[in-house]
């Protein structure tokens, strides 16, 4: 397994309901393709800036992916890099941490600490 973290970009209202829920099922573009699209630290902004720009009240969330088990498959995707994707809803106990969405001095999106 190529990191034991990842990330996911939600609006805020979604990182609300999951709280209430415990639950994430995913977006409108993850129940289209099947499984919840997740980024590695290093693929994360330009997951922002590919799928996300314009979007504000964003949030961040660190995600467990040994926690996730058998339902996290590594598949390639943009530009043949294998990106983490989740066959399941997501467990909030999964959930290591959240932020806000921002950014650092060079542009780079900041990791929820841990």
């Amino acid at each position: 397994m190529p990191d034991l973290i990842a990330y996911k970009l939600l609006p805020a209202a979604a990182w609300q309901a999951m709280g209430e829920l415990g639950l994430f099922a995913g977006s409108p573009v993850d129940i289209a393709d099947g499984f919840i699209h997740l980024s590695t630290a290093a693929q994360l902004t330009e997951t922002a800036d590919k799928h996300f720009a314009g979007q504000d009240g964003l949030m961040v969330l660190a995600i467990d992916l040994p926690g996730l088990g058998a339902a996290l498959r590594w598949e390639p995707s943009r530009g043949g890099q294998l990106f983490p994707h989740l066959y399941a809803s997501l467990p909030l106990d999964k959930v290591l941490g959240a932020c806000p969405l921002s950014r650092d001095g060079a542009g780079r999106v900041r990791l929820p600490r841990l």
